[in-house]
């Protein structure tokens, strides 16, 4: 019977500690909340990602003003990244020339990695420019490194909620997505598309799911009767020059390439590209780029 309730009770203890340890689990996102001050948002492939709309910059390009969401939005993922409780955080930060010395000094004394430094337009007034990061650890003190960044911006930290697209930008979406063959999401007043590559990508060894930046994004803004569209399209080498020559030949212009990672397997090149134009030739010209890549 002694023998019995022992193990009754080495049971029920059990019990008790098995929840403790699933909760420990969940707790790096709630505790990089409370370094934040906002609630990021859990995606496919276990990406916790919080986004910085850079809606304090009047940005213009080819008489369009440019929507946050379109070509202004600084972002974080997370991802779990071992038994050790540590994770890897990627993204990139838009930023006003004056800013980005400030944030990759933030960045080195953390222990963050600046992995690029380049544009993604050409011509927008004022000029603005991405960083991108890299970085590994213990969660609060990447959040802390990364919101120590922030703060040399004028980033609103949080943000309002995007405002609801109006019957035209619906319609020219639809027909945007007609023509791509794709569907997005309506983000305020820009239609956001993202596609993802077949195959595996790796950053240091780590798996980098899709939604932590590793598709082909494609975002689109409704002006007059026209859209404009800017975004990436994420390469390998022998992509790179089948898609240039597609977009350029249905007016869509390459305005960046360039790498955001340091250690990918597979090589990979990110294109950024910038048109204007009828919503179904723009829909047509960037489903014909993407016929050059192994996209799923």
């Amino acid at each position: 019977m002694k023998n019995l309730s022992r193990i009754f009770l080495v049971s029920l203890g059990l019990l008790f500690i098995a929840p403790i340890g699933r909760a420990d689990e969940a707790q790096p996102w709630e505790r990089i909340d409370k370094v934040f001050g906002l609630a990021g948002k859990l995606l496919p492939g276990d990406v916790y990602k919080y986004s910085w709309p850079r809606t304090d910059l009047k940005v213009t390009l080819d008489g369009v003003q440019v929507e946050p969401g379109l070509a202004l939005g600084s972002w974080a993922g997370f991802v779990k990244a071992g038994p050790d409780g540590h994770i890897m955080s990627m993204g990139d930060l838009m930023l006003l020339p004056s800013e980005v010395d400030p944030v990759i000094r933030a960045m080195q004394e953390g222990g963050i990695e600046v992995v690029a430094l380049h544009n993604h337009l050409l011509g927008e007034s004022p000029a603005v420019m991405a960083v991108h990061f890299s970085g590994h650890g213990e969660p609060e003190k990447v959040a802390r490194t990364l919101k120590a960044a922030l703060d040399k911006t004028a980033t609103p930290t949080p943000h309002a909620p995007p405002p609801s697209p109006s019957a035209a930008e619906t319609a020219a979406f639809d027909r945007v997505q007609a023509a791509l063959g794709r569907k997005g999401t309506v983000n305020g007043h820009v239609l956001q598309v993202g596609v993802a590559r077949v195959g595996k990508i790796e950053d240091g060894g780590i798996e980098v799911p899709p939604s932590m930046g590793m598709n082909n994004p494609m975002n689109f803004q409704l002006v007059g009767d026209r859209v404009a569209t800017t975004g990436d399209f994420l390469l390998v080498a022998d992509e790179v020059n089948p898609v240039i020559r597609e977009l350029e030949a249905h007016g869509i212009r390459v305005t960046a390439l360039h790498s955001h990672m340091l250690r990918d397997n597979p090589r990979l090149f990110f294109m950024h590209f910038w048109g204007v134009g009828d919503p179904t030739k723009i829909g047509e010209g960037l489903k014909a780029a993407l016929s050059k890549v192994a996209v799923q």
